[in-house]
C-alpha cells in the first residue's frame, strides 16, 4: 500500500486529490494539510511514501517543505511530488533543486496523476511531458556549473551503469532499458540502486538532471528540432 500525504491550500483540490487517490486499491491517503507548516509536521509524524505538495501555500512553500523532506540533509528522505497550477520555470527549477522526484500540473489527466504517485513511490521520477524538453535545457543553461567530464563519469560509474544512465536520460522505463541492454529488469534495478548513491541523488529524475547538468548527455534541442 502506498501511503500518501496531500498538502494544498485549496479545500476543493485537497478533497479532489483525496477522492482520486483514495479510490485506488493500492493507495491510502494518510494525511491532509492546508499549509506548508502543517504539511511538514504531518510528514515527519506519518513518514508517508509520497508527499504531494502544492508550491504556493501559506507558511512554508512547497519548495521549502520539499527541501526539508527530500533535500540532502533529510533523514529519512520522503519522496515529493509537486502538483501545481503554475508552470513557471523558476518554480520547476526550485522543485528540482529541492530534490523533488516529480513535477506535474494540476490539470494533468487523473490517470497521469495516479501513475505519477506510483512512479514516485517506486523511486522513479516524473516530469510533465509538455515541460520536459524546455525545462531540461533551461535548467542546465541557467546553472553556472563547473562541467563534469565524461571521463569523470566513467570514473564514477561502471560501463553498464553509464549505459543505464544514458538510456534513462532518453526517458526509458526499467523494462525498456532491460530490453535494450538484453538483461533482466531486476538487473536494471540493481544497477540503479548502486548508481544513484554514486551520483549523490535519490531518484531517477535527479539522475537525469545530473546527466544533463554535467554534459554526460547532449542537451535536447529546441522544440521542433
Amino acid at each position: 500500500m502506498i501511503r500518501v500525504l496531500i498538502a494544498d491550500d485549496q479545500a476543493l483540490v485537497r478533497a479532489g486529490l483525496t477522492a482520486l487517490l483514495g479510490a485506488e486499491p493500492d493507495i491510502e491517503v494518510v494525511g491532509v494539510a492546508s499549509d506548508g507548516t502543517e504539511a511538514l509536521a504531518l510528514a515527519r509524524q506519518l513518514v508517508p511514501d509520497v508527499a504531494c505538495l502544492d508550491i504556493r501555500m501559506p507558511g512554508l512553500s512547497g519548495i521549502e517543505v520539499a527541501k526539508a523532506l527530500c533535500g540532502p540533509d533529510a533523514y529519512p528522505p520522503i519522496p515529493v511530488l509537486i502538483l501545481t497550477t503554475f508552470d513557471l520555470d523558476d518554480y520547476i527549477f526550485g522543485a528540482l533543486e529541492a530534490g523533488a522526484s516529480g513535477f506535474l500540473l494540476k490539470d494533468a489527466d487523473p490517470d497521469v496523476i495516479i501513475d505519477a504517485v506510483r512512479q514516485v513511490a517506486a523511486g522513479n521520477g516524473t516530469l510533465d511531458q509538455a515541460l520536459t524538453r524546455r525545462i531540461l535545457r533551461e535548467f542546465v543553461d541557467r546553472r553556472k556549473l563547473q562541467p563534469v567530464t565524461g571521463s569523470r563519469a566513467d570514473g564514477l560509474l561502471t560501463t553498464r551503469e553509464r549505459d543505464v544512465l544514458l538510456l534513462l536520460a532518453e526517458g526509458m522505463s526499467n523494462e525498456e532499458i532491460a530490453a535494450s541492454l538484453v538483461v533482466e529488469v531486476s538487473t536494471v534495478k540493481s544497477h540503479l540502486a548502486r548508481m544513484l548513491p554514486k551520483l549523490g541523488v535519490r531518484s531517477r529524475l535527479q539522475a537525469v538532471v545530473w546527466a544533463y547538468q554535467n554534459r554526460i548527455v547532449d542537451l535536447p534541442g529546441p522544440a521542433g528540432d
